[in-house]
């Protein structure tokens, strides 16, 4: 490599240059030349903490094309490529050294190799383009979950999603000095074709563990590009399984007990579970929809939002049943639609909405007329359904006002919820912090639907909804949770929900609202103020606690049948449920820890010893007796 600092001189302007020798970080600096040369950027521009450089990023991204300015100010849209709109799983791997596992289940290639290969798609991709090198913090900033990154990148709507997304880091990264421990993301859109990736075939997520670095090329849909979301937990989790902390991918929600007392809780849900429904309950505030990161501090464990904004799917988003959602994206704050329809007056439409669609208009697939169909003979439609809104946290009013504390927010309960038609109850507490992690979080599986795969009810091994980001062995992550509650004085209650449980006839037997019911029935047993009934799988709620929680926030009355229906055990259900979940440890993870093994055994025999006393399945009146 050349020398650094002559290149640096060489290819940046006198203002980018001292920005740059601002940061006394010879890492840094070694990065940002290393990607120059690569790359082969015609200019390169640094990025402070300002607003005016903020504002730089924001009118690059419609200069260039990526964004197109909406009907309301502050509001624009950007398309992905019709065969880029989601996570690229089969191509986003982990560089391994040769001889290094991670297990069956984590997706790698060979480290060596990898570079070679993802670094000759990147080189001279930058030519006759401006390189964007900008600076966040991943978590509060000056708090003991920070992590400084950097994020070079040629596309103005990956810098532009990023800093409505996360904290700002280069007055971080001045405080670090030389530090080597950040985390390094370069990324290339490669050539476009109608201001989007063209060569799709060669689009590659690769995750460098060794170097805490991500490379990322020839994609623009932003779970492959926006480096500091689920790439970054990846490398989050690896660094977490290094120094003793936890990182998840949970929500954050601050529920709303008597007299004005607030209990945080976590949570983790796979994909189309409610979990963003969970973290905007209606009279609860929001700290974060997607990635915590947990320590322990004086005998304590605290939480706290990775991000500042959020990347959600805006499909069914609408008024009725997301309202605060709904009013952030209807008003002049600072938003960015992706991969919905416009029509000829820049307004944005999305499937779900709640109002008609218009007949025609302009999407990912360019001029869509209803009935336009692609070149397989699909119907496109009018807006796609991993259609994506990218907005600021403090723009919703619900936020809860601990978003940046640096200490993070005291957990109270962590809940895992999957898609369960037949097995969990609504709602139930774990006995401990072992059996919660294990019978709850390792346990986790979610129902496929007709909608996204053709047939409904396929069960899904999700392991704390944390699958897809794993960069540690099955075994060795479970193991750091369990391990994570010792030291503490009183550890977070874990509880299970599932709102999709339903009837012999196919019935839902919750409603949507129901699970504000269910959360602050759990923030009662938090803090010692609501009875539970013992199950073999955990502890319930009694019904009259219910039926007053019902009537208290939702005005509906709670009747006993619906109250037996719900929490009636099902042991056949719960048996078959162990012996799927424990096949897939016993022959694909070949770490897991015994204690899985033995918990699942003792589990197994309260459900056979309750069946043999009171059938197969159980009211939960006959155990409250």
């Amino acid at each position: 490599m050349s020398n650094v600092k002559e290149l640096l001189k060489e290819k940046l302007t006198t203002e980018n240059y001292n920005r740059l020798k601002a940061l006394d970080n010879p890492k840094l600096h070694e990065f940002i030349t290393d990607a120059i040369e690569l790359t082969a950027a015609s200019s390169v521009s640094v990025f402070t903490d300002s607003e005016e450089d903020r504002k730089y990023i924001r009118e690059l991204a419609v200069k260039n094309g990526e964004e197109i300015p909406l009907d309301i100010t502050g509001h624009t849209c950007h398309f992905d490529g019709y065969n880029d709109q989601a996570r690229d799983k089969a191509r986003t791997k982990y560089l391994l050294p040769a001889g290094s596992d991670l297990g069956e289940s984590l997706n790698s290639v060979e480290r060596r190799a990898g570079i070679e290969e993802v670094r000759s798609f990147l080189k001279d991709s930058m030519v006759g383009r401006e390189m964007l090198v900008c600076f966040f913090c991943l978590g509060p900033l000056d708090s003991d979950f920070s992590i400084p990154c950097v994020q070079i990148t040629d596309s103005p709507y990956v810098a532009h999603s990023e800093t409505i997304l996360y904290r700002p880091g280069y007055e971080q990264f001045k405080k670090i000095g030389s530090s080597p421990h950040f985390f390094r993301f370069l990324h290339s859109e490669g050539e476009l074709e109608n201001f989007v990736s063209k060569n799709i075939d060669k689009r590659r997520v690769y995750i460098d563990l060794e170097e805490d670095m991500v490379y990322s090329v020839n994609t623009q849909y932003g779970g492959n590009t926006i480096g500091l979301k689920k790439l970054a937990l990846r490398l989050a989790i690896q660094k977490a399984s290094r120094e003793g902390w936890l990182a998840e991918h949970m929500f954050v929600l601050g529920a709303h007990g008597p007299g004005g007392r607030v209990t945080y809780f976590t949570g983790a849900f796979p994909s189309a579970c409610g979990k963003t429904s969970t973290s905007m309950l209606p009279g609860q505030t929001i700290v974060g929809d997607d990635i915590a990161y947990f320590r322990k501090n004086d005998g304590q464990i605290r939480a706290v939002n990775v991000e500042k904004g959020i990347f959600g799917i805006i499909r069914d988003v609408n008024p009725q049943d997301d309202p605060i959602i709904y009013e952030a994206l209807t008003s002049p704050y600072e938003v960015i639609f992706s991969n919905i329809l416009i029509d000829d007056a820049k307004k944005p439409y999305w499937l779900g909405m709640g109002s008609e669609l218009p007949a025609e208009g302009t999407n990912h697939s360019g001029k869509w007329h209803k009935g336009k169909k692609d070149s397989n003979g699909n119907e496109i439609t009018a807006s796609h359904k991993n259609a994506r809104y990218c907005l600021n946290i403090p723009d919703l009013s619900n936020r809860d006002p601990m978003l940046d504390d640096p200490a993070g927010v005291p957990v109270g309960g962590i809940v895992y919820g999957g898609r369960d038609s037949d097995t969990w109850v609504p709602v139930e507490q774990a006995y401990s912090w072992d059996e919660g992690i294990l019978i709850k979080g390792a346990c986790l599986e979610s129902e496929t639907t007709a909608a996204t795969l053709g047939k409904e009810g396929v069960r899904t091994f999700n392991l704390m909804s944390n699958l897809d980001f794993l960069s540690i062995p099955l075994g060795k992550y479970i193991q750091n949770n369990l391990d994570f509650a010792e030291g503490v004085d009183n550890p977070p209650l874990i509880f299970s929900v599932n709102y999709f449980l339903k009837n012999e006839k196919g019935k839902y037997l919750n409603g949507m609202a129901d699970k504000l019911v269910w959360i602050l029935w759990a923030e009662l047993r938090v803090n010692g103020e609501a009875a539970a009934i013992e199950t073999p799988t955990g502890m319930i709620p009694v019904y009259e606690d219910l039926q007053k929680l019902f009537k208290d926030h939702l005005g509906k009355d709670y009747t006993k049948s619906d109250y037996e229906l719900q929490f009636t055990i099902r042991i056949p259900e719960n048996l078959a449920k162990l012996d799927r979940v424990e096949k897939i440890y016993r022959e694909k993870v070949s770490d897991t820890p015994k204690i899985l093994y033995a918990t699942f055994a003792k589990v197994r025999d309260r459900l056979n010893s309750a069946g043999e006393k009171h059938g197969v399945n159980i009211s939960p009146f006959d155990l409250a007796g």
